[in-house]
């Protein structure tokens, strides 16, 4: 038989194989919406992966009907507080803010984080004003770490954008949040699919065989054993990008489309293993139950957004059987 070959192992889409800037994730695209004026996104904590017993819903697969095992990631995600509402405008280089406006006294941990003078009614009736101007209203959301089991108390800020209606609709329904919490279930529900942004894994530096999944060479071969034999050649005297070469492995920013939610809920006792989950601990309230895996660590912020390509699976709740809650404990030793 003739001998497989794959000469082509590194693929460009995910040039440069770099590590993140920010670990906090980032949307730069979302979703249109025909519904009325909502938030379009939420953030929260990855608390670890168990699984569960379901009745499988999709019609088209042997199991439809009976009961599968699923694995499951768990995301801690504690009401966000709405601190500012943006807004933009659009030029020819794009969408550039043009106004914000910030929430009447600021908690004492958004202050540690953004210098702000806000004083009250200071720069709302400002805000309005430049209603005319403005193409896109987003709203500035802060996590509250001191509801999860983390470390850490100052709150990761991020931007939201707000879909649907116009934009006057959309600036009413902001300044009617603005200083309020908002909580998961109030965006999505259960069987809902979602996209997910975030930073994988780190691994480190790393060789060609690890991070590209090159070939080993033969025991006797010249100078090198794990790595590429021939890199360039002798004309045009360069190397090709799709070459395999050592460098930054993981810490990428990576994108998960039409993930689905499995559950929602507000007692984390129900999906966290008796003494909590590995390197992160207990899940004390709000909680996402995704199905499957998702990129990154433990105690990462995960962005989560609305999903914008339509899915041929099932969008209403899944009947959920059982969650295992002990480690190394299947149903039937219950």
């Amino acid at each position: 038989m003739p001998r497989a070959r794959s000469p082509r192992k590194g693929s460009k889409s995910f040039s440069p194989r770099r590590r993140a800037s920010n670990f906090n994730g980032r949307i730069h695209y979302w979703p249109d919406t025909v519904e009325g004026p909502q938030i379009l996104g939420f953030a929260g904590y990855k608390a670890g992966m168990t699984h569960l017993f379901q009745i499988e819903d999709r019609e088209k697969v042997p199991e439809a009907g009976q009961e599968v095992k699923v694995a499951a990631t768990v995301i801690d995600a504690p009401p966000m507080l709405l601190c500012a509402i943006r807004g933009y405008v659009k030029t020819s280089n794009g969408l550039k803010s043009c106004t914000e406006t910030w929430m009447n006294n600021p908690t004492n941990d958004i202050k540690k984080l953004i210098k702000t003078n806000r004083k009250e009614n200071s720069n709302t009736e400002y805000f309005l004003s430049q209603k005319d101007k403005m193409t896109e209203v987003r709203v500035l959301a802060a996590t509250q770490p001191r509801l999860t089991a983390l470390e850490k108390n100052i709150p990761d800020i991020i931007e939201i954008k707000i879909g649907g209606g116009n934009i006057e609709q959309q600036l009413e329904y902001a300044i009617n949040l603005l200083g309020k919490t908002v909580r998961a279930n109030d965006i999505f529900k259960s069987g809902e699919n979602i996209d997910l942004a975030g930073v994988t894994k780190g691994k480190g530096f790393q060789g060609p065989v690890k991070r590209y999944g090159v070939r080993i060479l033969q025991n006797k071969s010249r100078k090198t054993i794990r790595g590429v034999a021939a890199i360039n050649p002798a004309s045009p005297r360069t190397i090709h990008p799709h070459v395999a070469r050592a460098g930054q492995m993981g810490a990428h920013h990576r994108f998960t489309l039409n993930k689905r939610i499995l559950m929602l809920g507000n007692d984390g006792d129900r999906v966290t293993p008796s003494g909590g989950f590995n390197n992160y601990g207990m899940v004390k309230g709000d909680y996402i139950l995704i199905k499957g895996s998702i990129q990154g660590t433990s105690k990462r912020l995960i962005r989560i957004r609305k999903a914008i390509r339509e899915t041929k699976y099932p969008t209403t709740p899944p009947e959920i059987i059982y969650i295992n809650t002990e480690w190394g404990k299947e149903k039937s030793n219950q």
